[in-house]
């Protein structure tokens, strides 16, 4: 009984409101308890029953590992997020500040009130407070704890940022009077706090296209000093298992180098996730059975990234189908290193094919997509997809906070 009165009071899932074609649904006389179609209900009603069952004294059996038993009551409502729950735990451990700059947005506060409440993370919201606090008010959230900031009105931190800004910038073309304006946009502002030590991590992306926001973040903060650029990677999840695509947003049409460069950065963000990368650099050719610009660049891709790192699990040029399976790899190329277990992290030879490709299996359905995921960022930046649904942000700050603890830990 307290599990469904806490959940009628929380911000509605956006499967329900879309069940019931509705974006308003909110505690009060017209919603005491939640929907039949909340999900909720299994995942967190169950074990408040199963606790109960548990120490009156009436349950049959009894639970030990809750994380476990939370996972399988996942499965049985379809969602297999096996590794977004290793990564939120890891979060809650110690949760860092999340700078959100779409705070004028009501999925990024229903978010922060889940984030808040759960220990993922400290939110801090950028935008006008009086809009903030009156979107507060009409969904009935309960975020005063959260830190509201409106960076119109933060001069002295826009002089600050902007100075430094400035001295990044001085020979790019960019003078004082620019930096400082420029520090009145959310996301220069926001890019800004995570540079200067005032946030931990930073988001934004759900209401603006890709490139508008990943420009301030490279302009204020820039690639870590460890690379050469930036790179963008999906985690895939599907019924087949979790698979990793990059590069899907950054670069348009990387040469042989370059795609070492993204080979490096990708394995790297997959181990950082517990997970061994297994990697086909994408092509449409097997192993030089077609000629052309994209085969011969991905072999040559191939050819230098084993000779830079001969222990990491990587073949190509190949097909999709053929990386991903391990019958046709072994009847048909038993040399390949991908034969005995398959790809489970992919390398596109240009940004279309990337870009083309996780976009239709969102749509087509029996996919979920996380991300995008920048990689490479001196500091830790992450952009929403546009019109990211409510788990999915919760996602990306999860990975984001993550990313902020390991920065930490470098620095330390």
């Amino acid at each position: 009984m307290y599990a469904l009165a806490k959940l009628a009071k929380e911000p509605t899932p956006e499967i329900v409101n879309k069940a019931y074609s509705s974006d308003k649904i909110i505690f009060g006389k017209d919603y005491l308890i939640p929907k039949p179609l909340d999900p909720r209900l299994i995942t967190r009603v169950a074990p408040a029953v199963a606790k109960a069952a548990m120490e009156s004294g009436v349950a049959r059996t009894r639970i030990e590992d809750w994380e476990q038993y939370d996972l399988e009551l996942q499965r049985r409502i379809g969602i297999d997020q096996k590794l977004m729950s290793q990564v939120i735990i890891k979060a809650k451990k110690n949760p860092k500040r999340v700078v959100f700059t779409e705070a004028e947005d009501q999925k990024i506060l229903k978010a922060a009130q889940i984030i808040q409440d759960d220990q993922i993370a400290i939110p801090v919201l950028l935008g006008n407070k009086d809009k903030i606090n009156q979107l507060v008010k009409e969904h009935q959230l309960e975020l005063s704890s959260c830190i509201m900031i409106d960076p119109l009105l933060e001069t002295e931190k826009q002089e600050l940022y902007g100075s430094k800004l400035y001295e990044k910038r001085k020979r790019k073309g960019m003078t004082l009077e620019d930096a400082r304006k420029l520090m009145r946009s959310r996301n220069y502002f926001g890019t800004g706090m995570v540079e200067n030590g005032d946030a931990d991590a930073f988001i934004s992306g759900l209401t603006s296209d890709y490139p508008k926001t990943v420009l301030p973040a490279l302009r204020v903060i820039g690639v870590s000093h460890e690379v050469k650029r930036v790179a963008g990677m999906y985690i895939i999840t599907s019924k087949k298992g979790t698979f990793f695509f990059a590069d899907t947003t950054v670069n348009v049409n990387p040469t042989a180098e370059e795609l070492v460069d993204i080979i490096a950065l990708t394995a790297s963000s997959v181990r950082s996730f517990g997970v061994t990368p297994r990697v086909a650099v994408l092509s449409y050719s097997n192993f030089g059975s077609s000629k052309g610009e994209v085969p011969a660049k991905t072999a040559a891709a191939v050819a230098m990234a084993q000779q830079k790192w001969p222990d990491l699990i990587i073949d190509g040029d190949i097909q999709a189908n053929t990386a991903l399976s391990v019958e046709l790899q072994k009847e048909n190329y038993p040399f390949s290193r991908l034969a005995n277990e398959g790809a489970n992290t992919f390398i596109f030879p240009d940004l279309a094919s990337g870009n083309i490709t996780y976009k239709l299996l969102m749509e087509i359905g029996g996919a979920e997509a996380i991300g995008p995921i920048l990689l490479g960022m001196d500091k830790p930046v992450h952009i929403l997809q546009l019109g990211s649904t409510i788990r999915e942000i919760l996602n990306m700050v999860a990975i984001a906070v993550v990313d902020a603890q390991a920065y930490e830990n470098i620095r330390l």
